[in-house]
């Protein structure tokens, strides 16, 4: 791989595939409901893929424009935990932060960490590029084709979300021993127990509660 790639992007390379699949996933079958534009550009604007699938099931069921975002926000709570853990590894005033803070996604959260609580920048903000391109790419061509392939689940789409997420906590134990496994155990645990018994999207939510215990941790006396 040539030097001028920067490691944030060699990282993510991985996850072209996937998330090109995803966002594809997406399109096929959000487009016989919202229609060719709004799934492109929600794709653009949200770029959470947990909180796009969950506002598409509220719609799908029946529900308003406004039950649709509440579910997205809900799913997308998790943020602001992880914005806590990442917020230090930042650079800048509080704006920039903030600015910089909206480029966390999961994957991009899990490649830039370090392993002792602090997370690179660099591969925060350049993993999180290289996925948003594939996202949007794997929209629009799920767009696209959705008139090809009316039932995505017929061809396995519908575990390509789970299947991400698994990769990512195996990632996760890998590289983190300790507290850091714990809370990945934890929290896999959280959504597979919710999943049973809560609305799509809302086990999201609660699994990353479980990040509150190293955050006391960190916190503590």
């Amino acid at each position: 791989m040539p030097r001028t790639f920067h490691p944030g992007v060699i990282k993510a390379l991985p996850l072209v595939l996937p998330t090109v699949a995803l966002g594809g996933a997406f399109g096929v079958v959000a487009t016989p409901l919202m229609g060719p534009v709004a799934p492109i550009v929600m794709s653009c604007l949200v770029f959470a893929g947990s909180a796009q699938f969950a506002a598409f099931g509220v719609l799908t069921a029946g529900g308003g424009v406004m039950a649709a975002t509440i579910a997205g926000a809900l799913t997308n709570l998790r943020f602001l935990i992880t914005g806590f853990a990442i917020a230090p590894s930042l650079k800048g005033g509080r704006i920039q932060r903030a600015v910089e803070g909206q480029t966390v996604v999961d994957p991009s959260f899990a490649l830039a960490g370090r392993g002792d609580g602090a997370f690179d920048r660099g591969v925060l903000l350049w993993s999180t590029l290289v996925q948003y391109v594939s996202w949007v790419v794997g929209t629009l061509a799920g767009v696209i084709l959705a008139g090809a392939n009316p039932d995505p689940e017929a061809y396995g789409l519908d575990v390509i979300m789970p299947a991400f997420f698994t990769a990512l906590l195996v990632a996760e134990l890998r590289i983190h021993r300790g507290l850091g496994a714990l809370v990945a155990a934890l929290a896999a645990a959280c959504a597979a127990v919710s999943a049973l018994v809560l609305a799509p999207g809302a086990p999201v939510a609660v699994a990353s509660l479980a990040c509150l215990v190293g955050l006391s941790r960190r916190t503590g006396p």
